[in-house]
């Protein structure tokens, strides 16, 4: 029986296990914090998305599209709660339009059900959305990934679990397998799969490889909804397909709570859930990155607008308010924040796509952001099959 040493114990780390688990594979997970998916996955909005942003063919439409099922299906096999909601994609002014259509079509192209609308039909969804038209989006749910944490453990109970177990060191063994050192001692395995997140780059290194790509954390702040009555599920903005992120939106949870954001800021510690969370080391590992300095030059002023929306209580209400004009300053509580490992080029570019990189007996999942989770058991299949093929 092949050994299998998985580090990261987030949803794609604990999916991954899984899948070797069912594959006839024995399985350790090494995860450094004291409990299950505690940062990206403990720290999102809990969409299982249904894939209509992403450049068709791309890992990411294919996983999200295919992942939105076995999702929803996974969770509904062992008592996760979900709902799948929908959701409204909202032009709010006619110049949005052009962009709103290009959606459609690329919802289309990756075969998404979602249709345009009216603003007098988006309004029945959301009597409270302003906006010219809107892309209403039927196979978009909300989870609670932690609890799949939680079922995909349950899953694992006859395997080796380990938490509080950084991997400190690892080399190849003279059996042609692999040792990871832990503080607890050393694993001795058959093959290697990296799903460690904000630390992945670090780990591919530690285990000899010279990634293409860094892992740059970027925070993304939240507020609470007080006036929940606002909003009846998610409303999303039109993204801007010269920016990276999506920008803030809307999203009803299933305790009836409203999360509203993420903004997206650079975070100065790989785990910066806070603007006081700092790491000298981890600070000047972003500067010393080329990278770095060519996205800066390239969005200066977008980075710019999304510090002082992070500052400023007022900004981020104004941004909200333009989905939803009822929303005021003191409408928003902040929350818990999150924190994303964007995996970002020499030449400043952020990688798009999903990123695996293997070697003999390793993979290493380089880039996992949103939506990760949602793709996270599809995630799984393709590592799998990469890490068999790594070995043979």
């Amino acid at each position: 029986m092949r050994h299998v040493v998985v580090i990261g114990g987030g949803i794609v780390g604990l999916a991954v296990a899984n899948e070797l688990a069912a594959r006839g594979s024995r399985v350790t997970v090494l995860e450094k914090e004291r409990g299950w998916g505690a940062h990206q996955t403990g720290h999102n909005s809990n969409v299982v998305h249904a894939g209509l942003y992403y450049k068709p063919g791309s890992l990411k439409a294919r996983m999200s599209v295919a992942g939105n099922a076995s999702m929803i299906a996974f969770a509904r096999d062992h008592g996760v709660p979900v709902d799948v909601c929908g959701k409204l994609v909202v032009a709010t002014s006619e110049s949005e339009l052009p962009r709103l259509h290009d959606l459609a079509a690329r919802a289309e192209a990756n075969g998404v059900p979602a249709k345009l609308i009216s603003a007098s039909q988006a309004r029945e969804y959301e009597p409270e959305v302003s906006c010219v038209a809107a892309l209403r989006v039927e196979s978009t749910a909300i989870i609670d990934y932690s609890a799949v944490c939680t079922a995909l453990v349950g899953l694992l109970s006859e395997h080796d679990l380990r938490l509080r177990s950084p991997a400190l060191a690892i080399r190849p063994a003279s059996s042609g397998g692999v040792e990871v050192a832990t503080p607890q001692g050393v694993v001795k395995a058959d093959a290697l799969v990296n799903c460690a997140g904000l630390h992945s780059d670090r780990v591919a290194r530690l285990a000899g490889l010279t990634p293409s790509a860094r892992i740059v954390p970027f925070r993304g702040e939240y507020f609470e909804l007080r006036r929940t009555s606002l909003v009846r599920g998610l409303i999303y903005p039109v993204p801007d397909p010269t920016l990276p992120f999506l920008g803030v939106h809307l999203t009803r949870m299933l305790d009836g709570s409203v999360h509203c954001g993420p903004n997206a800021v650079l975070a100065l510690r790989r785990e910066g859930y806070r603007w006081r969370d700092f790491s000298l080391a981890d600070v000047a590992d972003v500067a010393r990155f080329p990278g770095t300095w060519r996205l800066a030059r390239k969005y200066a002023r977008t980075g710019a607008e999304e510090v002082l929306r992070s500052l400023s209580r007022k900004r981020f209400a104004a941004s909200l308010a333009r989905l939803v004009p009822a929303v005021r300053e003191d409408d928003l509580v902040r929350s818990e924040a999150g924190v994303r490992a964007q995996a970002m080029l020499p030449d400043g570019s952020l990688v798009d796509d999903f990123l695996i990189e293997t070697a003999a007996r390793q993979v290493h999942v380089l880039n996992a952001p949103s939506p990760a989770a949602t793709g996270s058991l599809e995630i799984a299949r393709h590592v799998a099959d990469r890490l068999t093929d790594s070995i043979e």
